[in-house]
């Protein structure tokens, strides 16, 4: 895997937006890694990064590589009833072209490094089946597997189903 060292990594900002968005896009259109089946605009994508403060559980962290987002990890609210609050769910997400570089892996360290300053009980990430490079990731990073949703969402004219995985935080 060739490294990539020259990204850097930061807590993403309202400037971001319109990169995150494309990069997000890539998925919806080409690929059942998300569920969503119409592309974003920037606008509709506005509130989801609102929702990722620079301090808390529900974090937004960039990768940047001469001055262009090339990829992002997040936390997110695992449900929205309080009872939830110390479970997050993770995931990842990277320009295609740079796939395969060891960016996934960056971002998730920084992002697991930050969370471990929080008060977050467990980490949840779903897994569209087949994906085998974020199966290797999630248990580089100590996830277990939770369970597997069968033909739970219909994309490209097919069921697909959606693998859970859950990482104990403290």
């Amino acid at each position: 895997m060739q490294q990539s060292t020259t990204a850097r990594i930061r807590s993403g900002h309202e400037g971001d937006l319109e990169e995150l968005t494309r990069i997000y896009n890539h998925y919806v259109v080409e690929t059942p890694i998300t569920f969503d089946i119409d592309p974003i605009t920037v606008d509709q994508r506005r509130d989801w990064l609102h929702a990722h403060p620079q301090q808390g559980p529900h974090r937004l962290l960039v990768a940047e590589e001469e001055g262009k987002v090339v990829g992002y990890a997040s936390s997110s609210a695992f449900r929205p009833k309080l009872a939830y609050l110390t479970s997050v769910e993770t995931s990842v997400y990277l320009a295609p072209e740079y796939g395969g570089r060891g960016l996934g892996t960056r971002l998730y360290a920084a992002l697991f490094e930050v969370l471990a300053t929080e008060d977050v009980h467990r980490a949840y990430a779903a897994v569209t089946v087949p994906n085998e490079a974020s199966f290797k990731l999630h248990d580089r990073f100590g996830f277990k597997p939770a369970g597997v949703h069968r033909e739970v969402g219909r994309k490209f004219g097919r069921y697909w189903d959606v693998a859970w995985f859950e990482k104990e935080m403290r």
